[in-house]
This record gives structure tokens, sequence and C-alpha cells, in this order.
């Protein structure tokens, strides 16, 4: 079985998108529909698809996103093994980060897990959340 949930994004230009998160983020292209404008991405396990608006299937009936920021109220949490890749991509491209780096610390019962992490918006809006897992410590 693969991954059991997988996020779609609608967005405004595929190629573009696919750009930002290969060439920035780090994920690979595991395969792309150009004629619907549409690709699967995955990055150490995690995957997302990209959808351009207006090209193959929308779910539209009021849906879509209209204006940017898309993804209002939504960030993706994406774990990843070393954030520094990431970070040295963005501030060669000179994107600016959403947040951070910072190093938090959450509740988790009587624990709390910790995050080095990096917030940055995609071309269209969306929030991504990159995190380096921290371990475990007392609450």
């Amino acid at each position: 079985m693969g991954n059991v949930l997988v996020p779609e994004l609608a967005v405004s230009d595929w190629q573009a998108s696919r750009e930002f998160y290969c060439d920035l983020l780090g994920f690979s292209c595991r395969y792309a529909r150009e004629e619907e404008g549409f690709c699967y991405l995955e990055r150490e396990g995690a995957e997302i698809m990209l959808d351009q608006i207006g090209a193959g299937r929308d779910f539209d009936g009021g849906h879509l996103p209209e204006t940017r920021p898309f993804g209002r109220g939504v960030n993706l949490q994406i774990e990843v093994s070393d954030l520094g890749p990431i970070l040295a991509a963005l501030e060669a491209a000179r994107v600016d980060l959403f947040l951070g780096p910072e190093e938090k610390w959450y509740r988790i019962g009587d624990e709390a897990g910790g995050n080095r992490q990096i917030v940055v918006a995609d071309p269209d809006g969306y929030l991504l959340r990159f995190f380096e897992d921290l371990g475990r410590r007392p609450a």
C-alpha cells in the first residue's frame, strides 16, 4: 500500500510549481501528465500532487481557489532528514521564509516533541512546514 494520505494542490502554473518543489525543496517527480497539467512528487516518503487549474479535471463547484494565497488555514508539515539543503536553495533563490528557522517543542501527553522547522510559501501561497525531528523530552 502506498501513502494513505496524499494532498493534491490546485495550482496556477504546474510547471512553475514543479520547478519550485523539485529545484528548491528537493522533491522528485515520480510521474507527470503534461496534457493535464499534473505531476506526482515525492521527497523522503512525503508525497504530493500538483494539478493546474483549468487543465485536466478540476473539482470546481466553488471549491477551487480564486485568489492568492491558496490554501488559507492549512499548512502541510513535511519531515526531512536535513533542513540545510532546503535553506541553502531558498536563500540562493532569494525566497523569503514565512517563518523560521526555529526550534519548537510541542507537548504530546507527558512528553514534548521537538522540531527544527521553517515555513515557506509555494508560488501560489500554500504554506509548507519542513521540519527535522529533535526527539522527545519530558514536558
